[in-house]
């Protein structure tokens, strides 16, 4: 049985374009349209528009157009019935048939319902249950007030096998597929999280996905003597993605294509850190390292990328792949120095507003590099220049960019004395290393 005309005219209708587009990529006012970024090739010159009172979108790099059917059909790789489907769901319009929707997508809509009432139960322990004493006690520790507990709908998981099973009803093939329990050895039902402060993970409309528990400091060890992990997060499932969610960014993207600036850090409460020292852009991964995915998703809403893990956390990251990144996603990434031993969430306990400088005064990724470099170089010795400037040139040599390495290759080279001419053979010696160590190129 096909859709009707009159059933996806209405669906047309109900949806406003700008706002569903606005769920993932960053659109801004211009005249009488609006212009982004094209989520369908990367770019930095805005190309992609929104006509609102055609409900049309069109890019004019890549020529991508469609009306809001299309876009949910591209963006999230459904059929026409299913987006249709979607856009219904979302508009709370209800189709003459069910069975539109397929099994599939009556699966997904029951674990998102699920999971909101999930994330509304553990919210209300702990704004309310007496056994969520200590974890209040510990979020207060942390700066985290009952208002941003709120605002980020924290919560509380009893330690208890099966608190939140038994109060919502839940049977095991729900909890499978939410993620929010499992079977187990015994033939039980057992919550997935116990004894956690809850930190709920939205995908970018608002929608709770996931779950990350973190638990107490000073919990009694488990009867079997198995060391807990500090946190733990939900597995993947239908709804949930780890390389592809970014923990606050439902609740950043405002700020985000205000500035056109994003801030990645490790944690979440790095990310609720940033939120109270006034910087109100910051997310996280969830669990997992920053990858593809994660810049696909970044790249919608912002052509600056800021890198905000502790010194050594960015120092640390993989440049071959920042540097592929920033080419084929067109992004700038650079990275926020924070005092050597201190993550986010305790520089905002200490100074917010140093926090905040450290993002306004973040230097690109390479720049970074070489400064952990030449701050642990002697410098007061030939020998010492001339070893800091062998690292220098190891770091310089993995920047694809011929100008870029020419102009760091000067700037280093003054700074430690150096012949520019020499510390360029040194990059090109590194350069032909690298390529010989990765073996012939394919034919």
């Amino acid at each position: 049985m096909a859709l009707s005309e009159d059933e996806i005219a209405r669906v047309r209708a109900a949806t406003d374009i700008v706002a569903l587009i606005t769920e993932s990529v960053a659109l801004k006012r211009s005249g009488q349209r609006w212009v982004g970024l094209c989520p369908f090739h990367g770019e930095r010159t805005p190309s992609f528009s929104v006509n609102a009172q055609e409900g049309r979108y069109y890019c004019f790099g890549c020529r991508a157009a469609g009306d809001q059917i299309t876009w949910v059909r591209e963006t999230q790789h459904l059929d026409f019935v299913e987006a249709v489907r979607h856009l219904a769901e979302r508009a709370g319009i209800e189709l003459r048939e069910d069975a539109y929707a397929g099994p599939a997508r009556r699966e997904r809509q029951a674990a998102l319902e699920t999971m909101t009432r999930a994330v509304d139960w553990y919210h209300e322990r702990l704004l309310n249950s007496p056994d969520a004493r200590p974890a209040r006690d510990y979020l207060r520790s942390r700066g985290i007030s009952g208002e941003v507990a709120r605002r980020f709908h924290l919560g509380w998981a009893p330690d208890e096998w099966d608190a939140l099973t038994r109060a919502l009803s839940l049977d095991a093939k729900v909890l499978e597929a939410t993620g929010l329990g499992f079977v187990n050895r015994r033939g039980r039902l057992q919550d997935f999280v116990r004894g956690r402060v809850i930190f709920p993970i939205f995908d970018p409309s608002g929608k709770p996905v996931a779950l990350g528990g973190r638990i107490l400091p000073g919990a009694p060890e488990r009867p079997d003597g198995r060391v807990e992990p500090k946190y733990k997060n939900s597995p993947e499932t239908a709804i949930y993605s780890k390389r592809k969610t970014l923990y606050g960014l439902h609740l950043a993207k405002d700020d985000v294509v205000r500035t056109g600036e994003i801030v990645v850090c490790e944690g979440y409460t790095d990310v609720i850190a940033f939120f109270g020292a006034g910087v109100p852009r910051a997310v996280a991964t969830c669990g997992t390292a920053l990858g593809e995915d994660h810049f696909r998703v970044m790249r919608n809403f912002a052509q600056r990328i800021v890198l905000a893990y502790d010194a050594d956390g960015a120092g640390q990251s993989a440049a071959a792949s920042v540097y592929q990144w920033e080419r084929q996603h067109e992004v700038d990434v650079v990275v926020a120095h924070l005092p050597d031993g201190l993550d986010p969430a305790e520089l905002a306990q200490r100074d917010p507003a140093a926090l905040a400088r450290a993002v306004a005064e973040a230097v690109p990724f390479l720049r970074f590099r070489l400064e952990r470099v030449l701050a642990g170089a002697d410098t007061t010795s030939v020998e010492g220049r001339a070893r800091a400037g062998e690292l220098c040139a190891a770091v310089i040599a993995e920047h694809p960019s011929d100008l870029t390495r020419d102009q760091y290759v000067m700037d280093v080279a003054d700074r430690l004395r150096l012949e520019p001419r020499a510390l360029r053979e040194a990059v090109a010696a590194h350069q032909r290393g690298a390529r010989g160590a990765a073996g012939p190129a394919p034919r």
